[in-house]
């Protein structure tokens, strides 16, 4: 059991035992009177019609507390999810910016790559040409004979 339930309980059992042991000076009727009228109750009868007044004007306020925290509950989890959508939106936001920039950097680097494989093709066929000149030329001399012994 809860604290509040074992608080309420042993209240109820104290006002019981009370009510028992004092029942027959409660039970007995007495004048009273409410402002506008006289009438001859018990004062048990009357001690008891004011506890359960009291009682419903506890509930009552209690209730009107708990729809007043309830609603105040309500508006934060709708903040909160409002919150929660903006968060995911910008999430996704970040995600399409940085996908669009590794593109863009893919991008630059395919042509950087592209740019620097053409520059080696270029090199290669130089070389290739430089290496077929020399060739062509050591074999006019081997032709003519005119090679320096080594």
């Amino acid at each position: 059991m809860r604290g509040r339930t074992v608080v309420l309980v042993t209240a109820a059992v104290l006002i019981a035992v009370f009510l028992a042991v004092n029942w027959r000076p409660l039970a007995t009727p007495l004048s009273l009177s409410f402002l506008f009228w006289k009438t001859e109750i018990p004062v048990g009868l009357a001690i008891l019609g004011l506890l359960g007044l009291a009682a419903i004007a506890f509930a009552v306020s209690v209730s009107l507390w708990q729809r007043s925290v309830l609603a105040e509950y309500r508006r934060q989890a709708k903040d909160l999810e409002t919150q929660r959508a903006l968060a995911a939106s910008a999430e996704a936001s970040r995600f399409t910016e940085l996908s669009a920039l590794l593109r863009s950097e893919i991008a630059g680097l395919d042509q950087r790559l592209t740019g620097a494989i053409e520059a080696l093709r270029v090199e290669v066929r130089q070389t290739e040409n430089s290496i077929a000149a020399t060739l062509g030329e050591m074999d006019d001399r081997m032709q003519r004979g005119s090679l320096p012994p080594r």
